[in-house]
């Protein structure tokens, strides 16, 4: 009998380690599908601007319900779900505080965490992912599935969401900035630049360096008014026009801080090549973007991609990507820079 048990160990063993194994997968996928539950708990309390509410001090539901005008049992749960996830605290039974956690959520917060909750689990990317297999089928955006409109269009018809995602793009501009020497140049070009946040800081940080921010006139009015705030208006001139036509000449560096994803090859070839036409014979070009690694290495990157798929229509690359795009534009890519984020300089010079 012990020989026999011995004798069916290892087929008996197998079945059971491939069982936790299953079990385990089972688990981490799980999770990741669940990741939507917490994302929307935190842009309801983003929407609701709970934070905001409590930052004078633990409050008890019932008033936390008057200054969100929701129902209070419902509330409730949300409070306790958000508790879990350490965006609340629930001080003392039916009274809660903030957590460091939550406060980066105020509207006021350093760093905008507010704007890109609002942007990325906001109701018109949620309705645009509704659309995610629209995407996969025919190449084309979910938002222009669900809304008629690309991006830019819907952004100029909805000026609060509007408001949300330029304050979401202010991005980790200061590791792009000393990632860099701007110091070998007179002036640079912030290509689609919005309200000027990464101009401003890589003038600041580069004494005589001149700026010119260039984007649409509805964008160009705010990045005035923010360039004269800092000061920088004897240094730094805004530029309105489209990237499809034209853009200013004759400058020593153009900078593309997060535009080419937005776009298809075709339309990034477009801005391309008006940069080149554009630029100085010794000038530069710095696209600031992820660059995606080859083969199954994770990166945010990848994740995002499917992102700028389904709400953009446009694409994140990889180096070899970038060289062949940057090539038939009549670039040649120099090199490409790492920032200590997920995102990277490419530097590209005239072919």
């Amino acid at each position: 009998m012990s020989g026999a048990i011995a004798e069916m160990g290892p087929p008996s063993a197998q079945p059971a380690v491939q069982a936790v194994e299953s079990g385990s997968a089972h688990l981490r996928l799980a999770e990741m599908v669940m990741a939507i539950w917490p994302a929307r708990a935190i842009y309801a309390a983003a929407h609701l601007a709970i934070p905001d509410h409590l930052v004078a001090g633990a409050l008890p539901l019932d008033d936390i319900a008057r200054l969100t005008r929701t129902h209070v049992p419902s509330l409730r749960r949300l409070l306790r779900a958000l508790a879990s996830c350490g965006v609340v605290t629930e001080v003392s039974p039916g009274c809660f505080g903030l957590t460091a956690l939550g406060d980066a959520l105020r509207t006021d917060a350093l760093g905008s965490a507010r704007a890109l909750v609002m942007t990325i689990a906001g109701d018109w990317q949620w309705a645009s992912w509704g659309n995610f297999l629209h995407s996969l089928r025919t190449g084309q955006s979910g938002l222009l599935k669900s809304s008629g409109l690309d991006l830019f269009s819907y952004l100029a018809a909805h000026p609060e969401d509007r408001v949300f995602f330029d304050r979401a793009m202010i991005g980790i501009h200061g590791a792009t900035a000393a990632a860099y020497d701007f110091g070998a140049f007179e002036s640079i070009v912030d290509v689609g630049g919005g309200t000027g946040t990464l101009l401003k800081t890589i003038l600041k940080a580069t004494r005589g360096l001149r700026g010119v921010l260039f984007d649409l006139p509805e964008t160009a009015k705010a990045a005035r008014e923010a360039i004269l705030k800092e000061g920088l208006t004897s240094r730094c001139t805004v530029a309105e026009g489209d990237f499809f036509s034209a853009i200013p000449e004759g400058h020593d560096c153009y900078i593309l801080a997060h535009v080419l994803h937005d776009w298809t090859d075709d339309h990034a070839l477009a801005i391309l090549r008006n940069c080149r036409r554009a630029m100085a014979p010794t000038g530069r070009l710095l696209i600031i973007e992820a660059v995606l690694p080859e083969g199954d290495t994770p990166h945010h990157g990848k994740v995002m991609d499917l992102l700028m798929l389904t709400v953009t229509g446009g694409v994140e690359r990889t180096a070899s990507e970038f060289s062949a795009l940057l090539a038939a534009a009549g670039f040649a890519l120099k090199s490409v820079i790492e920032t200590g984020t997920h995102q990277n300089v490419v530097e590209a010079s005239l072919s």
